[in-house]
């Protein structure tokens, strides 16, 4: 087995330095919800490797060096005839992020089955899909398809983060290819207004067990500074989040599916796994940008609420 294997689309990311609604002295970085989670699970010292499409740039160059110095394994396709997406972040007053996409036609969303290694996913001990993918195009939807198929034929659990883009999906039914890949899934995470494209429920509890009837034997309802609900083989969890002061909450839910998933993989105890995924979300949230904030194993002590002073 070789720990996880997710896909989908990376992009280049452009950060604003000053905040204000006409944003200015912007930086380029990287980002993608399965990119993220792929560098959180690294760096938790999990096995990860991604598998997408780059464009051949200078963004591309960019993000395939930065996912090699994270120590996470790539299965890139480099597509001569698009360019890697952008995405631009700001902050156009305090405490609200704005995140623009620049992705029609990209590199990523030409992903197809033929970029799915059968090998690679074959030998995965997790496969973890995003929402995010089957909204960029057909082919891409088909990419999905594709790798749960293998891992569904050998075994191997597959991990679903809903992770809406509302914007991706304009006037196609979202809730409907969601329940198709829940029903497929193992492991479910799903905010709780992404919930309710699901399934009817007033708590988050309610919502879990509605999830779980889909399918999936592990639910994790996300409630940002609420902490979680957990529905795990019939057993319920409630986890409260860790006390912080967010500096960008963006990733958040990459970093938690990632801290759940490191544990998962290794054996620990669903009490286990839920709290470090509570404190990978709060790391992510700690500093600016996609996935720089995400843990080490070493650092989820830092959060503990122990003597602040280390020595």
């Amino acid at each position: 087995m070789s720990g996880v294997v997710t896909l989908g689309e990376t992009m280049g990311l452009l950060v604003a330095e000053n905040p204000g609604p006409r944003p200015t002295g912007f930086r380029l970085g990287m980002g993608g919800a399965e990119s993220n989670l792929a560098i959180g699970l690294a760096r938790l010292g999990v096995e990860s490797t991604w598998i997408g499409r780059l464009g051949s740039d200078s963004t591309g160059d960019l993000i395939a060096r930065e996912l090699r110095a994270e120590g996470v394994t790539s299965r890139i396709t480099v597509d001569p005839d698009a360019p890697t997406g952008l995405m631009m972040k700001s902050w156009p007053v305090a405490g609200r992020t704005r995140v623009e996409y620049h992705r029609r036609g990209s590199a990523g969303s030409r992903l197809e089955p033929d970029d799915i290694d059968e090998e690679v996913v074959g030998r995965a001990s997790v496969v973890h899909v995003t929402g995010i993918t089957p909204a960029l195009s057909e082919t891409a939807g088909a990419a999905v398809d594709r790798a749960i198929e293998i891992a569904s034929g050998a075994g191997i659990p597959v991990s679903l983060d809903i992770n809406h883009r509302a914007s991706l999906w304009r006037d196609r039914d979202a809730g409907a290819v969601y329940r198709s890949l829940a029903a497929r899934s193992t492991i479910l995470f799903a905010g709780d207004d992404e919930a309710r494209l699901l399934v009817d429920g007033d708590s988050p509890e309610q919502l879990a067990v509605a999830l779980s009837g889909l399918g999936p034997t592990r639910v994790l309802v996300k409630l940002g500074a609420e902490g979680c609900v957990a529905l795990i083989d019939g057993d319920l969890f409630r986890v409260p989040a860790v006390p912080i002061t967010p500096a960008d909450t963006v990733g958040a839910g990459d970093a938690f599916a990632a801290g759940y998933l490191a544990e998962y993989v290794s054996g620990l105890s669903s009490e286990q796994a839920l709290g470090t995924a509570v404190l990978a979300g709060a790391f992510a949230c700690l500093g600016a940008g996609d996935w720089e904030s995400l843990p080490h194993r070493q650092d989820l002590g830092f959060l503990d609420g122990s003597d602040p002073v280390q020595r």
